[in-house]
């Protein structure tokens, strides 16, 4: 299970995001981002927090640590926003904390070196998991003591929306074409190669065993946790379908970008001025 710690004050909201998670300082001394079950995504974004983050971390790619952090609706009274007193007010009890990164830099992959291993390997990840919010727009990366951490996975596992058709997305391709890795040559075939024989049931056990049980409100917890360990296996298996629209997303992009070279490139070059 994740540690568990106990909300001491409330310190700033964090607008960035959609949901307003907020700063927290906690009873071990550490600084949470702090998202709330009580925000307009619910639970579902934070059991997908946990369970992509579980994914990440057995495959080696950098994720910031993750608490439960237990909020006390009082500490909603010495606040003056109203949207974040409503926030805290409708989350009592445990949310989840992601530890705070200070001094970290967005990680823009045109300002940043990043390497054809690594993109591969975001990218199989994000393929796996479904994740619709690492593009260009908003990589949702962060560079910190000379190293990527990924971060923002709740907009991952979209199929726990509407379990009636959770068995069909397990195939369903991925939408790559706006993914901020892919103009980083991302090797998919080597991250393919190195992951899928580390994505074992008991892997994905793990990283759902990590959800809180009331997260899971309305059903079996037990259950709830195999669906989500069967449905990933089941998305594993079928990683052909979504492996292949991920290389047409990459091999479209450089298509792209040696026709800008070529539109680009001076007369003079060809001798034809």
């Amino acid at each position: 299970m994740l540690p568990a710690v106990t909300a001491t004050r409330y310190v700033t909201p964090l607008r960035e995001g959609g949901s307003l998670p907020g700063l927290m300082e906690a009873d071990d001394l550490g600084t949470y981002v702090v998202k709330y079950t009580g925000a307009g995504q619910g639970p579902a974004a934070l059991v997908a927090e946990v369970i992509a983050a579980g994914i990440a971390r057995s495959l080696a790619l950098p994720v910031p640590d993750l608490v439960t952090v237990d909020v006390d609706p009082a500490l909603a009274s010495n606040e003056p926003d109203e949207e974040v007193q409503h926030l805290l007010r409708a989350s009592g009890g445990r949310n989840l904390g992601v530890d705070f990164l200070p001094g970290a830099l967005d990680l823009d992959p045109v300002a940043f070196d990043v390497d054809p291993d690594f993109a591969g390997r975001v990218l199989w990840f994000d393929a796996f998991v479904g994740n619709v919010d690492r593009s260009w727009r908003n990589p949702n990366m962060l560079f910190w003591h000379s190293r990527p951490y990924l971060i923002d996975h709740g907009a991952t596992l979209t199929f726990h929306h509407n379990w009636a058709s959770a068995a069909a997305a397990a195939g369903r391709p991925y939408d790559a074409t706006d993914h901020a890795l892919l103009g980083c040559s991302p090797d998919l075939d080597a991250a393919d190669a190195a992951f899928a024989a580390l994505v074992t049931e008991p892997v994905l056990r793990a990283a759902a065993e990590d959800v809180p049980e009331e997260w899971l409100a309305g059903s079996d917890a037990e259950q709830a946790r195999t669906a989500y360990v069967d449905h990933l296996a089941a998305r594993l298996a079928a990683r052909r379908t979504w492996l292949d629209s991920a290389r047409e997303a990459i091999a479209a992009h450089d298509a792209n970008a040696r026709r800008l070279v070529a539109r680009n490139r001076p007369a003079w070059l060809d001798g034809r001025a």
